[in-house]
């Protein structure tokens, strides 16, 4: 079986369309211009690996028709990354086994303090089991497969981003330092977020994104955690590079 990689969610924190926004993008009929929060959920070996879990997991499983997951790789703890873990519940009673997570220290810190309920130590009837494994930048092994994380950072707070085998996935970033960006040469599939056009403080834009595709020259890019102020989907992705596109909800890779 081909491994495969599905964008559950390619939008920004607001998601697109914004509430109580009436521009062009928000108001497309292009599916391809409607964004639930950033994620991208990998199978390998029919073994599922989620990165994120926003307010919007919900959704994304329903319309993926995804059943299974195995394992959640957090990149920080930002809600529209984490808001969404409350919803494992039904996931937890079909695999009928603990959820393993994995996150740094700090993140566990915070996702105690907004999930309370689920790791106080008091269980109650339908409580999910979940194991929360705190990692740091170093690789680490899922299975018989190897997990590299990247240390980027998002403005000033430190995040991670993921390299399983020949596909990286970095979202929230700003900037990434030269000894981490090693870990991502040679790979054949990056996807990096891209928030809009214009200068921001906290993430990459078009231009950026770009620049970095081009030192990395891996075989196929894509732009990802994209705000309605990037623009319509059908003209920004027309006028990429030839080894450059703009992820959507929905798109599957295989690898």
């Amino acid at each position: 079986m081909q491994d495969n990689l599905v964008f559950l969610g390619t939008g920004t924190s607001h998601g697109v369309p914004m509430i109580g926004c009436d521009c062009q993008v928000c108001t497309s009929n292009d599916i391809k211009d409607l964004r639930l929060r950033s994620s991208v959920l990998i199978s390998i070996n029919s073994y599922n690996i989620l990165i994120d879990i926003g307010p919007d997991f919900r959704n994304q499983m329903l319309q993926n028709s995804v059943k299974n997951i195995h394992a959640v790789l957090i990149t920080h703890e930002h809600r529209d990354h984490t808001a969404g873990l409350d919803d494992l519940r039904p996931i937890y009673y079909l695999q009928k086994k603990p959820i393993e997570i994995y996150l740094e220290k700090r993140v566990e810190i915070s996702i105690k303090e907004n999930f309370t309920y689920l790791f106080s130590g008091n269980t109650y009837f339908g409580m999910p089991k979940i194991n929360l494994n705190c990692i740091s930048n170093n690789k680490f092994q899922l299975l018989d497969f190897t997990i590299t994380p990247i240390r980027v950072m998002h403005n000033k707070l430190p995040i991670l981003g993921y390299r399983i085998g020949d596909v990286c996935y970095i979202t929230d970033c700003s900037a990434i330092s030269k000894e981490e960006k090693y870990k991502i040469f040679g790979s054949k599939i990056l996807i990096i977020n891209s928030l809009q056009k214009n200068k921001h403080i906290s993430h990459y834009n078009l231009e950026e994104s770009l620049s970095l595709i081009s030192e990395i020259n891996p075989d196929k890019a894509y732009l990802t955690h994209i705000s309605h102020n990037m623009g319509m989907h059908n003209i920004v992705n027309k006028n990429l590079p030839p080894n450059v596109f703009l992820a959507y909800d929905g798109l599957r890779l295989s690898f």
